[in-house]
């Protein structure tokens, strides 16, 4: 494994989440199984990426004023718990990088067709609609290691209750709280993380800091969006075919 090459690419999906408001588990997860690292190291590994990567991200998003409290309140409280519980649920190998490579064609999907709604269009969230979604995105995203950011965004988007920046900042919040949540299912079993787990972080939270820059200045996020779909595509279907 060339170790070089990994720090960089761990650098560049940092930077390309966090620029769109996203934590990056499902790429750091993605680029770790392509690399041959263990599962049962991928998942905490990527949830601990995730803390640093979306808080930078919800800061820059935050001061912005992009923040939607009433709509996070009722989404989160119903995911956290679950995301709790499915980090105590252990999936078998094969399988997990079969949900991992369909989980990752939900952004795909979102990027190339879901447009954001302008703010004319928007509409009053509905509550049973934020728990049901909030508790369905949150056990899975405590069972494959991720935040939830990938599969709260095309939700939010799809339903027109936010526009792009402010999904952005619920995305961000929404990933740190079931980042953290997961991570406490998983610490009451038998937990291991990668041994490069410092050289992980500084490449993580270098990138997010790089991603929360450019989209501080207003860069077109577009264009952004489109080579992160691509990659992520690209790493779905290697996921996906390997398992055939």
């Amino acid at each position: 494994m060339n170790v070089e090459f990994f720090y960089l690419i761990l650098f560049v999906i940092a930077a390309l989440y966090a620029a769109v408001g996203h934590g990056g588990a499902s790429g750091y997860l993605a680029l770790m199984a392509l690399y041959g690292v263990a599962p049962k190291e991928m998942k905490p590994t990527a949830l601990v990426l995730n803390l640093f990567v979306s808080m930078t991200a919800f800061i820059q998003y935050y001061r912005g004023g992009h923040f939607r409290l009433r709509i996070f309140i009722p989404i989160a409280l119903a995911s956290i718990p679950l995301a709790f519980v499915g980090g105590m649920i252990h999936i078998e190998d094969t399988l997990y990088k079969r949900i991992l490579g369909i989980l990752l064609l939900f952004p795909v999907i979102r990027f190339f067709f879901f447009k954001s709604p302008d703010d004319s269009e928007l509409k009053d969230p509905q509550i049973y609609l934020s728990l049901i979604f909030g508790g369905v995105i949150g056990l899975l995203s405590g069972m494959i290691g991720i935040g939830g950011g990938i599969l709260l965004s095309p939700v939010l988007i799809l339903l027109k209750w936010t526009n792009q920046k402010q999904t952005a900042a619920i995305s961000a919040a929404f990933i740190f709280v079931n980042s953290v949540a997961g991570l406490g299912g998983m610490f009451t079993k038998e937990i291991a993380f990668t041994h490069d787990m410092w050289m992980y972080i500084v490449c993580a939270f270098a990138g997010g800091l790089l991603g929360a820059y450019l989209a501080s200045k207003k860069l077109n996020q577009d264009g952004l969006k489109y080579v992160l779909a691509v990659v992520l595509l690209m790493a779905s279907y290697k996921l996906i075919s390997s398992t055939i």
